[in-house]
Formats: C-alpha cells, structure tokens, sequence
C-alpha cells in the first residue's frame, strides 16, 4: 500500500497528454517539451486504459493536451474517437498554433475534427509562445476555429495588444518586449499570467526573483509534500500511462497503481518525498548519492527538488521509473 495520506482519491480536473515533442521549446514550459523529443504520440490503446482510470476515479471530461497535439492531427482525431467511446467528454484541447500553413488548410483540419469532438481550442497567447511562433500564425488558427464552427479559448487573451503590436510575421525574442515594454516586462508576466515555478520556469524566472538560501527552503519545509503529490485539481496523465502527481512534472505513477496508491518499495522518492518533504529528499540524496547544492539560492522548495531529481538521473538512479519520462531530464 502506499504511504498513508499519499492515495490518490477523486480525480477533479485534468488533461490527456498526447505528445512531449512540440515545435517551441518556450522558456516557462513545465513539462521541458521541445524538439528534442522522440516524435512518440499516444496509441488508441493508452488513450482507451487513461480515459477509463479517469472515469473509473470519478472525472467525466478532460482537456487534451502536449507538446503539441495538432502536430498529428490523424492521431488526435482516433484520441477524441476513444474518448467518444470511453464516455469521456473533451473540454478542449490545447494548441500553440505552430502547426498552422494557411487559412483553407486551417479550416479543413478542423473542420474534420469536429465532428469527433473538437468543440473548443485552448490557443496559446503570451510573449513565450511568441519567441518561437508567428503571432501571424496563432491569428490564422483563430480566424479558421471560427470559420469551422469550433470555439476558441485565447490564453491569454490580455496579451493580445501586446503581440498585436509587433511584427506578426515574425516571432520575437523576450528581449524585444523588454525593448519596447520596459525594463522588467518579463518578471512583471507574473503579474498577468498564472505560471507554476517547475521545469523551464525555474531557469527563467530564478534570475528575476527573489530566492532563499539551502538553509532557508529546508527550515521552513520541514512536513511532507502530502498535499502537492495527493492534488488532482489539475492532473494529467500522459501518453506513457504515467500520472503526473499535482504539478509535479518529472514525477511518475504507473496509471495502474492509482487505485491503490504509490507503495513504498515501487515509488521510494514520492514516499519520501510524502513523509518528510524536501527536507527529506535532500538527506536521501547526499547521503546516498552525495547530492551538493548548485544553485546559490533557489525560489522554493520545488526549485530544490527539481535540480536534486536532476542530479540522482544523472548519477543513474534507477531503483524505480518515478523519476520520468526519462527525456524530460535529459535536456531543458
């Protein structure tokens, strides 16, 4: 059984992910989703096996979600068939607009996916995503969602003027908004825009924010992660079968283990990570692996956590597949 607090009850809220490999490598990525991925996209069958855990555990709708899920739109339409099939409605689904070549080709693509239960596309909209696409381009997936009948959600829409007006045809570097907007424009993106402190975030915003001392992030967490690890507010489980716990990316739990928890002997890092928190990751991992701090401070508790998790694959821990998927550790 797994540690006492750490089951994972009534999923709420969450998505499928489909794909890690994406077009963007955009700097506040949670899950370090790039091109350096494999080009692996979710079968039927995984898809099937998630959306029945999901219902099984009492969640009724999902949104879908990458990397990328437009990159493969073939396979994407036999994911929102499984979930037709498995009783799972799609909330919508997720898009960087990367994909995008022209209007008619726009429309057609999604005008084929309606029908099997693209409703709504979640459009990606801020100065990150711009680095690497056209705002031209996410303008274009706008325009053919609403030319084929499928309702956008822009996230997030108050960048919109911002975007709007720099070059469309181009993307642009993050220290061109801070050119034009101000000294500060990136730090003051936290102002506008919800972003969890975790994979490429951490490397972005540690420069721009205030951070605490080793000394500092243990005294001050010294309980257990029970309450992170055990959130289903938002999960997401992935094209592997994996579920990521809370926000908790590079953490990984078998699909088929939800129902009875993470055990001890199969998911020892959660458990401890469970039990005694950072606190105790950190004593695991210098006293068995010699783990040594490498930042000079760190933002939270989950700044610690991800450069210890870093460290312990690289040094070729491998009691457990907890510490996954294996490429996000392999290049942010």
């Amino acid at each position: 059984m797994g540690l006492s607090g750490l089951n994972i009850g009534r999923l709420a809220s969450g998505g499928i992910i489909t794909n890690y490999f994406c077009a963007s490598a955009c700097r506040h990525c949670l899950y370090n989703c790039g091109p350096h991925w494999e080009k692996s996209y979710i079968s039927v069958e995984v898809a099937e096996n998630n959306f029945r855990a999901v219902r099984a555990l009492g969640c009724s709708a999902v949104h879908i979600g990458g990397g990328e899920p437009l990159l493969r739109p073939e396979k994407l339409g036999a994911v929102l068939d499984a979930a037709r099939r498995s009783g799972i409605s799609i909330d919508y689904v997720e898009t960087n607009s990367s994909w995008f070549k022209d209007p008619e080709s726009a429309e057609a693509l999604l005008s084929g996916l309606r029908p099997k239960g693209l409703h709504k596309l979640l459009v990606s909209i801020s100065p990150f995503h711009n680095e690497h696409i056209p705002f031209a381009r996410t303008q274009g997936v706008m325009d053919a969602a609403r030319r084929a009948g499928v309702r956008i959600f822009p996230w997030v829409a108050e960048f919109i003027p911002d975007l709007s007006a720099l070059d469309g045809s181009r993307p642009h570097a993050l220290s061109e908004f801070e050119a034009r907007y101000g000294k500060g424009y990136v730090r003051r993106i936290l102002d506008r825009y919800w972003i969890h402190m975790g994979g490429r975030a951490l490397d972005t915003f540690r420069p721009l924010l205030r951070t605490k001392t080793l000394e500092h992030i243990l005294g001050e967490n010294t309980t257990g992660c029970r309450r992170e690890l055990t959130d289903t507010s938002h999960f997401h489980l992935d094209l592997f079968g994996n579920y990521i716990p809370g926000l908790c990316s590079g953490l990984a739990v078998d699909r088929d283990d939800l129902e009875n928890g993470p055990s001890s002997d199969k998911y020892p890092i959660l458990n401890i990570l469970g039990a005694k928190g950072i606190s105790g990751l950190f004593d695991f991992a210098a006293r068995e692996y010699g783990f040594r701090p490498q930042q000079a401070g760190y933002i939270n508790k989950c700044d610690l956590c991800t450069e210890i998790r870093f460290f312990l694959v690289k040094e070729g821990y491998d009691r457990s597949k907890e510490l996954g998927p294996e490429e996000f550790y392999l290049r942010r």
